[in-house]
């Protein structure tokens, strides 16, 4: 059995409203005049006398129909400020569990400011369901590519070694080697993404030296950056910069940034420079070049985002390196940012809190 609308309610609350304001008025009068007729009879009227008579029996009738008929106006007024826009945003709420993200509802410039803020909150909340899902669709996409390229690359070293095209040398095993190492990479870039994002990233803080942090990374590093053409310099002004944070994470950030500028830069120094903040302990990474696009840098930060032409695709990485290094910033109550060198290069800066 189907309920009555809204519309409906408010059209019979209000004309019932009417009608017992109208009715407790006359009764209340007949009653008052009744009163006094008892109480001070000597000068009341006869008792028949304060009854209503015909014509006013026929103005209380007038005045009950043109109340009626107000109530009417206004409650079809104000049935259409409510109920319409609720109308459209029961019908977009059907659409969206539907599945037609492109739902949205209206209201019209006469609703009453709640409606209007719940379409515009339904509105909102429709747009980043939108968002949400381009953005699932996109990392499933960018994920099976970042996948694919290493699989197709050991399924053809295997499949050659299987069938004896390739010798089962030292190279052979370093290169499948040098492809499952890039498979962990992306699985570990992937897994803290995905908690940092679930507000689940195991940050274990405690004070640390940032210099024996930076010292320990630059040393592992050092190898790959002089192959590459490179020299990592060091500029700090005291021994120690202490700060409260994850030893771990931060090593794993570290070593995303001087991994983005081996890949990224053109050879040459890479400076490295510790500075104390009022509350935060700042580590910069500085290159030569060729820098990122100032319309670029503040995305850099974002899944899988790589920059065309100086950053181009053949540099390699899954895209993720300094996604990962801003998840770990925000999961310290630091930050991280990017902008331009004085040598024309990137700066990246992370901060991560003293106290």
């Amino acid at each position: 059995m189907r309920r009555p609308g809204l519309n409906r309610h408010i059209i019979m609350s209000m004309s019932l409203m009417v009608i017992s304001v109208i009715v407790m008025m006359a009764f209340s009068s007949c009653l008052l005049y009744a009163i006094l007729v008892e109480s001070y009879p000597a000068n009341a009227l006869e008792l028949q006398e304060w009854l209503p008579t015909g014509p006013e029996l026929a103005w209380m009738a007038i005045v009950t129909v043109i109340g009626l008929a107000l109530a009417l106006a206004t409650s079809i007024r104000l049935t259409h400020r409510i109920v319409s826009p609720l109308n459209t945003l029961m019908e977009s709420v059907r659409a969206l569990a539907d599945g037609n993200l492109d739902a949205r509802a209206s209201a019209s410039d006469d609703a009453l400011d709640e409606i209007a803020l719940l379409v515009e909150d339904f509105n909102t909340m429709a747009a980043r369901l939108q968002h949400m899902d381009r953005e699932r669709a996109l990392w499933h996409a960018a994920i099976a590519h970042e996948l694919r390229t290493p699989l197709t690359i050991l399924r053809g070293r295997l499949q050659g070694l299987a069938d004896g095209v390739f010798q089962p040398d030292e190279a052979q095993f370093r290169s499948l080697l040098s492809q499952v190492e890039g498979l962990s990479r992306l699985i570990e870039d992937l897994r803290v993404l995905g908690l940092a994002g679930n507000g689940r990233l195991d940050v274990r803080r405690a004070r640390t030296d940032v210099v024996q942090e930076v010292h320990s990374v630059m040393t592992l590093v050092d190898p790959a950056f002089r192959t590459a053409g490179s020299v990592l310099e060091l500029e700090t002004h005291r021994d120690e910069h202490p700060a409260y944070c994850d030893p771990t994470r931060l090593r794993q950030a570290l070593l995303a940034l001087l991994e983005n500028a081996r890949r990224y830069a053109s050879p040459g120094r890479v400076r490295i420079s510790i500075l104390d903040g009022k509350d935060h302990v700042q580590v910069a990474i500085e290159d030569n070049g060729p820098g990122i696009d100032a319309a670029l840098q503040p995305h850099v930060f974002d899944p899988f985002m790589r920059g065309d032409g100086s950053r181009s695709r053949q540099g390699g990485g899954s895209g993720l390196g300094l996604a990962v290094v801003k998840a770990i910033a925000d999961a310290h109550g630091g930050q991280v940012s990017c902008g331009s060198g004085a040598g024309g290069g990137s700066r990246f800066v992370l901060e991560l809190p003293r106290e």
